[in-house]
């Protein structure tokens, strides 16, 4: 148990590692490149790229946690019930991974995220991508410090 629970605090700590990366590459997008060519289709794509990765690696992330602590997902929308999930602390199993405050961002980077994944055109809405960022941009480290506290937790559990 103590080694599964150590590689997942590696995985944790290595997804922390992207988010940040992630985050800080977005926003050398609007500092550098959106200020180079605009706000056109090809910077769009940029701009949602970074948005939909951050949001994967953090989904891996509790992704891995739901595996070793519950694993059950409902089939049918299992990105939302993972998300759902991971707000629950759950007596005598774990703490919640994600605070009851940061899942309304989430959600919407969650539900922007799937959107994505299915839609083709290449006419973005400047407007909604704005709203988007601001919400990452609020999320960003409120994620990263509850995923730090749950690494706390797993490293409580390897010291006993």
């Amino acid at each position: 148990m103590n080694e599964q629970i150590r590689e997942l605090i590696a995985v944790l700590e290595k997804n922390i590692r992207l988010m940040d990366r992630l985050h800080d590459s977005l926003d050398a997008v609007y500092a550098d490149e959106l200020l180079k060519i605009g706000k056109t289709d090809r910077s769009a794509l940029m701009v949602v790229g970074f948005m939909e990765n951050w949001y994967t690696c953090l989904e891996t992330a509790l992704f891995r946690i739901s595996q070793q602590f519950e694993n059950h997902l409902q089939e049918h929308q299992w990105h939302r019930d993972l998300l759902e999930k991971m707000t629950l602390d759950i007596d005598g199993v774990r703490l919640a991974a994600v605070s009851e405050a940061n899942f309304p961002r989430l959600l919407e980077i969650l539900k922007f995220r799937h959107f994505k994944r299915y839609y083709f055109e290449m006419d973005f809405d400047w407007d909604r991508l704005e709203f988007l960022r601001k919400k990452l941009d609020e999320a960003h480290p409120v994620a990263i410090a509850d995923l730090q506290r749950f690494i706390g937790f797993l490293r409580e559990i390897v010291e006993g």
